[in-house]
């Protein structure tokens, strides 16, 4: 497993915007590191347009996928930590584009008692769409021409897209996890395991993200600030069904109420259904 690095990349039914991130991913400046698609029920375009990724990616790439029953971010993020193979996992959203360095910015950022969280330029609506109908390619693009569109106001800001080293002051907010985004994440395996991974007691949108935070920092894992090296280009998307945020709320609140830092429901649940079925299979 040695140094190598796993680009978990979620998605649901998307193949447009995942097509444009896949592509994105294939042209990093470097190559030690591999792709899991974490497919949280996708139809089987997804799995297509993954098989033909594959055949010309320069690293491995591999499709985990589980039923459609809901969102279950949490859930299948589990499962591609359970197929990939690196020593350390970066999570990306698959609606948000990564520039050439991003791979090669997460791995310089990082380091053993921390995990890394970056940040996002959301590009419009229309700018969006020219992107993905006409083939554009930004993860080319230079700084001047994110400035150019910044002031036609096709992306919130440019300011994120700049490279700066921030050296110790990425650490200033060691134990702060409000703020802090999941659609562009790093952190090592072995810190993932301790807290038992993502928890599946997560459905529907939101705050499965800030849980796994809360519960790393309680583990004496700090925060370091990815802004400034990894940010990514966010696809304009419709706002996400939002019916279980109360639940997810409640729920965040009990976990900060908690002393506890492993997961209700997390990588250890799948391991014990793998072991079952496998039993099941000897019987």
């Amino acid at each position: 497993m040695d140094d190598l690095i796993s680009v978990i990349v979620a998605t649901y039914n998307r193949e447009d915007a995942l097509g444009a991130v896949l592509r994105s991913l294939s042209r990093q400046t470097e190559l030690h590191f591999e792709i899991i698609v974490a497919d949280d029920g996708s139809r089987p375009a997804t799995a297509s347009l993954v098989e033909t990724w594959a055949a010309r990616m320069p690293v491995a790439l591999k499709h985990v996928w589980h039923e459609d029953r809901g969102f279950r971010l949490a859930e299948i993020r589990n499962r591609a930590i359970r197929a990939g193979t690196g020593r350390y996992c970066v999570f990306l959203d698959g609606d948000c584009i990564a520039r050439a360095d991003f791979v090669a910015a997460h791995r310089r950022l990082a380091e053993p008692g921390c995990f890394v969280t970056g940040n996002r330029v959301l590009l419009s609506r229309s700018l969006s769409e020219r992107i993905l109908a006409q083939g554009l390619e930004p993860e080319r693009w230079s700084m001047g021409d994110f400035i150019a569109r910044r002031w036609h106001g096709d992306l919130n800001r440019a300011t994120p897209l700049l490279r700066l080293p921030l050296g110790p002051l990425r650490k200033l907010g060691g134990r702060r996890w409000r703020g802090a985004r999941g659609g562009n994440m790093g952190f090592f395996r072995d810190d993932l395991e301790k807290i038992d991974g993502f928890d599946a007691s997560y459905t529907g949108w939101g705050r499965e993200d800030s849980d796994v935070f809360v519960r790393l920092i309680r583990a004496g894992v700090q925060r370091k600030d990815g802004r400034f090296a990894t940010g990514v280009l966010h696809l304009w998307h419709p706002e996400r069904e939002r019916s279980q945020l109360a639940d997810n709320d409640a729920r965040l609140d009990l976990a900060l109420q908690s002393d506890d830092w492993r997961a209700l429901h997390g990588l250890s649940a799948l391991d014990e259904v793998v072991r079952y079925d496998a039993d099941q299979a000897g019987a």
